[in-house]
């Protein structure tokens, strides 16, 4: 079960909670009516976001992080290295954006017991490359969520992978649009499935 930070489908925190695996993003907001349990934080582990989540009592202490066995850091540091030496020309305003924090979250998961992992830049270059089919036009980096969905889909390609809390909306330099197509076409293709709030009212009656 991958959780985005996006609206949750409703009644779905029993089925998250009842998940082998459960995959929350960062801050965690999908904690809640998104269900409780957590295996795994994905983070952003370059720029800003990097610094806020390690600068935060409250993250490292928050219920999530707590529970997490596992951080997965999205950005793979030599990747993000390569990635300044162009940003510093076509948006000198990241100058902070390719900021490495690996290391830092390494160290955090070494105090606290847990696993690191730090998503290879092939998953990357392999979501750059499907995105290419749906005119992605030009954008800076996949978004978190859609480096995650090819991860565990590249891990577990025999596995029922579902997603919810993905509105595939936001920062402008991530290209939604297309990771909206390219998820549509794995759900089209039985590779991965929403969570919907009318299959999840369906299966209730059901029982």
């Amino acid at each position: 079960m991958i959780v985005g930070n996006g609206e949750v489908a409703a009644g779905a925190a029993a089925v998250i909670d009842a998940a082998d695996l459960v995959i929350r993003f960062n801050d965690c907001r999908s904690m809640g009516g998104g269900g409780r349990r957590t295996d795994v934080v994905a983070v952003c582990n370059t720029g800003r976001p990097a610094r806020a989540m390690l600068g935060s009592a409250e993250w490292r202490k928050s219920p999530a992080v707590a529970a997490a066995s596992e951080i997965w850091s999205v950005r793979d540091p030599d990747k993000f290295s390569e990635l300044r030496v162009s940003l510093a020309i076509s948006h000198p305003e990241l100058d902070d954006f390719c900021d490495d924090y690996t290391d830092q979250f390494t160290a955090f998961c070494q105090a606290t017991g847990k696993r690191h992992v730090v998503i290879d830049r092939a998953i990357h270059e392999g979501v750059d490359t499907a995105l290419a089919d749906y005119d992605p036009g030009s954008y800076i980096v996949p978004s978190s969520g859609m480096i995650v969905i090819a991860d565990v889909m590249s891990r577990h390609p025999d596995d029922d992978i579902a997603i919810t809390g993905f509105s595939h909306t936001g920062w402008e330099e991530h290209p939604f649009a297309a990771e909206k197509q390219l998820v549509d076409a794995y759900v089209s293709l039985g590779r991965l499935r929403r969570l919907a709030a009318t299959n999840l009212i369906s299966a209730s009656e059901g029982d």
